[in-house]
């Protein structure tokens, strides 16, 4: 059985570069604090109790994928750029453990802002996303602080070439389970962008 993902319309290619063109979508996201690795984990497991059932009306609620991760400052919805540590299987020192990452979940496509059931954690925000035009680049294996950085950098570059601007930060998504073989994971780094 497929896993959803969001929809978009595919603007450009050129492997592994993607221009691609989101519809509107609803997110469930958590900010967490730690390094990469914990706040990953304690996201998923905050979104997935949501979406397990740990809401108002207790329904289960389709997974979907990618599981999205970005960092965020202390500062109310503020970004910074994902060149700040990321290192998601190495060990973090003690002065990364007051980062902090949105983790999110696009929620299936069936639902609306008024459909969806409400969190009872309060940790659990929900919001609309607009449509918008996404450079992305696609990666397999596994990542860690300098592959993420490597494909961030390479991705820039693509966006520079191009003659987009980028309007936002950097967001790297997963699709697969952790079980998943190296070679089938499927990676990307995403960057908001217009013309």
């Amino acid at each position: 059985m497929a896993t959803e993902e969001p929809k978009y319309t595919l603007l450009e290619k050129s492997e592994p570069f993607e221009l691609r063109a989101y519809a509107p979508l609803i997110v469930a996201e958590v900010k967490v604090d730690g390094d990469l690795d914990a706040a990953s984990s304690q996201g998923f497991r905050l979104i997935a109790a949501y979406i397990f059932g740990k809401n108002q009306v207790s329904e289960k609620i389709a997974m979907t994928t990618p599981v999205g991760i970005e960092s965020s400052d202390q500062n109310e919805g503020a970004k910074i750029a994902m060149t700040a540590p990321v290192g998601i299987e190495s060990s973090k020192s003690p002065d990364n453990a007051g980062n902090q990452w949105m983790v999110s979940f696009v929620m299936p496509a069936e639902y609306t802002l008024a459909s969806l059931p409400k969190p009872l954690d309060p940790k659990v925000k929900i919001r609309e996303v607009p449509a918008e035009k996404r450079a992305v680049i696609t990666f397999s294996g596994f990542y860690n602080e300098e592959k993420v950085q490597e494909k961030t950098q390479a991705l820039r570059d693509w966006i520079k070439l191009k003659n987009l601007k980028p309007t936002g930060e950097p967001q790297f998504a997963r699709y697969n389970p952790p079980w998943t073989l190296p070679f089938m994971r499927r990676n990307e780094v995403m960057i908001q962008v217009q013309d």
